[in-house]
């Protein structure tokens, strides 16, 4: 199904018929569809909607590069198109990140049930020597091989050398997409999360490297009345490569099946 939001054509479904509802707020570059296990975990009991943020899966790119603010605001406007007052939220790497901003706001247009926060990114680290002296390198290559005349002496060097810049995400982006990833890993949302005050749960592999364990154990600090479940052996998508684990985890949390 499809909703205009923004002007964007938006992808989404709804599973589940339960009273309750939880949305799955995907991660960076994925199609809701990833997120089936995810969904499939507590739709017994809740109803849950996933979607593609703009610019991700099936939905369009937005117009210019969005900050992850914008994200957060664009998805206060799909809630409010879909009639969606209450709801619990689960969100996956940048997912998290937008779960974040919404609940550290004063203020946002629905109620926040719950949280689960899964390989979450938002913790920005201090910059290594190595890696300044990495970002200046790169900046000066930059500047030099964009030059007219040093391309027409080495341009395949030179285009050897700009496909392997930045991150496979970075580099699979587009243009405006791509500015929308530089805004997002930049932004450190370390302040906000003393902010959250709702049940939370952070889910994580401890081989996780997009989002290292150590964001976790901050998180985990950080986030009052926070538990954190980590799965050994895990990577960046831990729900995905333990199944049964998680569902576990998940029906614990939403305490479906419990008795009474």
């Amino acid at each position: 199904m499809n909703i205009e939001i923004d002007g964007l054509s938006i992808s989404y479904k709804f599973t589940g018929d339960g009273d309750k509802t939880a949305v799955v707020l995907q991660g960076w570059g994925t199609d809701f569809g990833l997120y089936d296990v995810v969904a499939n975990s507590i739709n017994s009991e809740y109803r849950v909607l996933q979607f593609d943020f703009p610019g991700f899966g099936a939905s369009p790119e937005p117009p210019e590069a969005w900050n992850v603010d914008r994200y957060a605001d664009f998805f206060c406007h799909l809630m409010e198109a879909l009639g969606i007052t209450k709801a619990a939220l689960i969100g996956h790497s940048y997912g998290g990140r937008v779960i974040i901003k919404l609940a550290s706001r004063e203020s946002i247009p629905f109620e926040i049930e719950k949280i689960v926060l899964m390989g979450s990114a938002g913790i920005v680290h201090k910059k290594t020597f190595r890696q300044k002296f990495g970002v200046r390198k790169y900046k000066f290559l930059k500047k030099l091989f964009g030059l007219k005349f040093i391309y027409f002496l080495f341009p395949e060097i030179i285009d050897d050398w700009r496909s392997r810049q930045g991150s496979a995400d970075y580099r699979n982006a587009t243009p405006v997409m791509r500015n929308c990833l530089v805004m997002a890993v930049n932004d450190d949302l370390t302040d906000r999360l003393e902010k959250i005050d709702k049940e939370t749960l952070l889910i994580w592999g401890d081989k996780d490297t997009a989002t290292p364990i150590g964001d976790a154990k901050i998180m985990e600090e950080k986030i009052k009345g926070s538990g954190l479940v980590v799965l050994e052996g895990g990577t960046h998508y831990c729900f995905l490569e333990q199944p049964q684990k998680f569902t576990g985890i998940m029906k614990a949390f939403f305490r479906i099946g419990a008795a009474g």
